[in-house]
């Protein structure tokens, strides 16, 4: 078993590129993962980092290794997982990642169930707007929508990620009348910068007969979290281009309203996210399988339709 911790500090260092930020990773102190990986290094006679004060880089037999055991190493974490709770229920600590609005409204309100049937998993969810590297961030899985899949990945989808023009109805009142995708430029617009570049993506409005047409409002303010754009809408501050989760309990009670019902922005699919393995964790192929039965028994895929 020392021999493990040993290869986890490695691969954690290695990824990382410092043994401090490995060891925030991994729970342990920046003396505990440097002692560990010298450790490795002694009993395998062979130095695996170039040190300095500054900086921690492989060397040339540390890039093999690295190549040759982050795979296995991987494999052997599950395979230990899945030993450890054969005996019984799923075990383990479920670092999850997701939106922070999202997750609160949604995700929070299944954790009792969830927790009655799985009782020996300890949730550790992050609820953040950005796109965090599950393999490199030691995640077991993440929900997100509108995000390429990078290689070591699958996902399983849950509901369309659409997007829709949201105001508050004062103010649309006494202002002139939205009749097309056109009418747009006269008002308003709250937008929501993306979290990996810090920029309002120009993702085109989509009608019902497959029509395109440009997102024309005048930049008013932006936000990094679509509840934050919730808000201001609902304050009479313009018009604002938020994801349907998000928009749906201020649509639902009326401080919000559609603008232009018959078009909205694709994002994709929201979906979940974990590493694609053979042998997946007992407590992340149960996590995956009880968010898509929420969903479905929900019916959350149709309430975050645009139509």
């Amino acid at each position: 078993m020392e021999t493990m911790i040993g290869l986890e500090c490695f691969v954690r260092s290695a990824e990382a590129g410092s043994f401090s930020e490995a060891a925030r990773r991994l729970g342990m102190s920046s003396a505990a993962v440097g002692k560990n990986v010298a450790r490795l290094e002694t009993d395998l006679g062979v130095r695996l980092f170039h040190r300095s004060t500054r900086s921690l880089t492989l060397t040339e037999a540390g890039q093999r290794f690295l190549q040759e055991v982050s795979g296995g190493l991987s494999a052997i974490r599950s395979a230990v997982a899945n030993l450890a709770s054969a005996e019984g229920q799923p075990a383990g600590v479920l670092k999850v990642s997701m939106g922070n609005g999202f997750g609160r409204r949604y995700m929070v309100p299944m954790l009792a169930p969830f927790l009655e049937r799985y009782p020996a998993i300890g949730p550790d969810w992050h609820f953040d707007n950005r796109q965090v590297d599950l393999i490199r961030e030691g995640f077991d899985a993440a929900i997100g929508g509108g995000i390429e899949l990078p290689p070591g990945l699958v996902a399983r989808e849950l509901a369309p990620a659409h997007r829709v023009l949201v105001a508050a109805p004062a103010y649309l009142d006494g202002r002139p009348r939205l009749a097309s995708p056109g009418d747009l430029a006269a008002f308003d617009g709250i937008y929501i910068r993306s979290p990996q570049t810090g920029r309002i993506r120009p993702l085109p409005l989509r009608s019902r007969s497959n029509q395109q047409a440009p997102v024309t409002l005048r930049v008013r303010m932006t936000m990094s979290d679509p509840e934050a754009a919730c808000e201001s809408a609902q304050q009479g501050l313009g018009i604002a281009l938020v994801s349907l989760p998000n928009a749906l309990p201020y649509l639902q009670s009326g401080a919000l309203a559609r603008v232009l019902p018959d078009w909205y922005v694709d994002g994709g699919r929201l979906s979940l996210y974990f590493a694609a393995q053979k042998l997946l964790p007992a407590k992340t192929r149960v996590f995956v399988d009880y968010v898509v039965e929420h969903f479905r028994a929900h019916r959350l895929a149709k309430l975050f339709s645009a139509f």
